[in-house]
C-alpha cells in the first residue's frame, strides 16, 4: 500500500503540536499551584549554553510549517519569535496548526522527489523531499519537542512519557 507524503506528515505534526500544548497547559498549572512567575519557565534551560524552552517552541513550529510549505508549493509563513509567556507559545502551536491545516494531501503529489535546497549557515544542503523530512525535519522537530519536554519535568512540571505521546 502507497502511503502520502501528506499522510506522512501532516497528521503526525499536528497530533504532537496537540502534545506539546497539553505539555503547555500542565506546565502553566503547575506555576499557578505552585506560586511560581511562568515566564521562569518560558526562559528555563537545562544548560547554559542551551536554548530556552520558549525558543524549542518557535524551532518546532518552524521546522513543521517549512516542511508543509515546501512540499505544498506554497510560501513558508514568517512568525516573528516574539513569544514571552506561555499563552503566547500556545498561539503560536495554534498558529502553525491552522496553517498545517489548510494544507490538502493533493498539494503533496511527488512531493516525496521534489528537490530542495536548504541553507544552514553558510553551507547549502540539497534534498530529495522525503529525505528531508526524514533527514532534517523530523529529527529536528522530535530533538526539540523533546527537550522542551526535558525542561519542563527538569523543572519539576508532573508530566510523563504518556503525556509526550499522547496517551
Amino acid at each position: 500500500m502507497a502511503i502520502s507524503m501528506y499522510e506522512v506528515c501532516i497528521p503526525q505534526t499536528l497530533a504532537m503540536l496537540d502534545n506539546i500544548s497539553v505539555l503547555i497547559e500542565k506546565a502553566t498549572a503547575h506555576c499557578t499551584a505552585k506560586k511560581i512567575d511562568p515566564t521562569v519557565l518560558v526562559n528555563y534551560r537545562l544548560a547554559p549554553d542551551m536554548l530556552p524552552f520558549s525558543r524549542q517552541i518557535q524551532i518546532m513550529s518552524d521546522q513543521v510549517k517549512g516542511m508543509g510549505a515546501r512540499l505544498a508549493g506554497v510560501d513558508v509563513p514568517s512568525y516573528a519569535d516574539t513569544e514571552t509567556t506561555m499563552d503566547d507559545l500556545m498561539a503560536r502551536i495554534a498558529k502553525t496548526k491552522a496553517f498545517l491545516q489548510t494544507l490538502k494531501p493533493e498539494q503533496f503529489a511527488g512531493s516525496e522527489d521534489k528537490q530542495l535546497t536548504m541553507k544552514f549557515g553558510p553551507r547549502e544542503v540539497s534534498f530529495e523531499g522525503l529525505e528531508y523530512v526524514r533527514k532534517s525535519v523530523f529529527p529536528n522537530f522530535y530533538f526539540h519537542a523533546t527537550t522542551a519536554y526535558a525542561i519542563l519535568r527538569h523543572a519539576g512540571v508532573e508530566i510523563g512519557k504518556r503525556d509526550f505521546l499522547g496517551w
